[in-house]
């Protein structure tokens, strides 16, 4: 199928007598014609990725591009190093199925070139068509399965179709990635948000290798499972958590809703039919992550601790009220920051003081206030843990700032 839009964009690039460039409605690259000069940053780096960037997407989008019937002249865009171009929508029964792109830096293709192109607009919308039906379909049983696999709990059943597809060469150790995209208060990831998420996820699945890993978007995560044998040169989980960090960050990077990303890494399973144990794990760390940036930007569920265990806790637990009470109050916050590091270094009074550089008779005095104030007594162990863990969980759900 690829060989027949190749043919059909050669044929349009020869008939207007210039480059042309075929997207699909997700602005994904489909296929393109030889190129030469004049060429920018974002048609090289589209060829190259197969895809545009999500600030691009932006920018053609705002032009009209989606709505089109006709075609539409972009303005240049020195900002994105993008030279003016001629889009024309391509459509089948008014169904939108991509575009076809030319490069027009000193506007000079005239009504007739863009006449010409038109007039093979029925090949290529067929063609595309076929495209876009046989890909969807292949998209669609993959995605289907994934989602029995991770979400439906479908295990051996969805493991065995994913095997039988072809789309993992060989069960073995899995284990799930999640990404996970911070968006700003009171934002919700846009359909140019989720582009860019799945475009990070195809990005580390390719940079993997063939039939090592299959993928889902969710809604503001996205999941990355890895599975069979670690023998064959193919990169650790650990590695593939880096790419994929680099891989979101790049691929949201000028998104003014994605204000951070964070990957959550699962405990690794000896079968393709344990992911969804593997990917509940590794959501929870990518929410831990996302909550707590001072752990990092990618979190194992292993090195979690604690937040292992309260990050599937109830919020509206209340673990101790008294401690609870001065949380709003931010003339106490010196106060529990005090009593935080005290419990994080199990009690050591000495390594309190050198870590906050406070004299000792400050710390028993910090200490001795939150004593009166959360009504507590930190010759108490179980008091202790308890103060502990409401410290945690504040940080956790964000009712005491990091």
């Amino acid at each position: 199928m690829h060989g027949e839009l190749q043919r059909t964009v050669d044929a349009v690039a020869a008939r207007v007598g210039r480059p042309a460039l075929i997207e699909d409605r997700r602005q994904r690259v489909v296929a393109y014609s030889e190129h030469a000069e004049p060429m920018d940053a974002v048609r090289r780096a589209s060829i190259l990725r197969r895809h545009t960037t999500p600030e691009v997407m932006t920018w053609f989008r705002r032009a009209g591009i989606l709505e089109a019937r006709k075609p539409v002249r972009t303005p240049a865009c020195p900002e994105l190093d993008l030279l003016p171009r001629i889009c024309l929508p391509v459509r089948h029964d008014d169904l939108l199925l991509g575009f076809v792109w030319f490069i027009d830096a000193d506007g000079s293709m005239t009504d007739n070139e863009v006449d010409a192109a038109l007039d093979t607009m029925s090949d290529l919308s067929l063609a595309l068509y076929r495209e876009n039906l046989l890909g969807e379909l292949t998209a669609e049983r993959e995605s289907e399965a994934a989602r029995s696999l991770l979400v439906d709990q479908g295990g051996e059943r969805a493991a065995q179709a994913l095997l039988e597809e072809g789309v993992i060469s060989a069960d073995g150790p899995t284990t799930a990635l999640v990404g996970h995209l911070v968006v700003a208060p009171g934002e919700a990831p846009d359909e140019v948000t989720r582009i860019a998420l799945e475009q990070a996820l195809v990005l580390t699945r390719r940079w993997l290798g063939p039939k090592g890993a299959l993928h889902l978007p969710r809604h503001d995560h996205g999941v990355l499972v890895l599975c069979g044998s670690r023998n064959a040169g193919r990169p650790s989980p650990e590695a593939t958590a880096d790419h994929l960090d680099e891989a979101l960050r790049g691929a949201t990077r000028g998104l003014p809703s994605v204000v951070g990303t964070a990957v959550g890494v699962g405990t690794t399973y000896p079968a393709l039919a344990d992911a969804a144990r593997s990917y509940d794990e590794a959501l929870h760390a990518s929410r831990v992550a996302a909550r707590l940036p001072a752990l990092g930007r990618v979190v194992t569920w292993s090195g979690l601790g604690i937040y292992r265990v309260l990050s599937k806790m109830d919020t509206t637990t209340s673990v101790h009220l008294g401690l609870e009470r001065l949380m709003p109050d931010e003339s106490s916050h010196v106060l529990l920051e005090t009593l935080e590091t005290y419990l994080d270094l199990a009690g050591n009074a000495h390594a309190t003081a050198e870590r906050l550089r406070l004299h000792r008779t400050t710390l028993y005095y910090r200490l001795q206030r939150v004593e009166q104030l959360a009504g507590t007594d930190l010759r108490d162990g179980g008091e202790r843990l308890c103060l502990h863990l409401a410290l945690k969980l504040a940080r956790l759900t964000g009712a005491w700032p990091t």
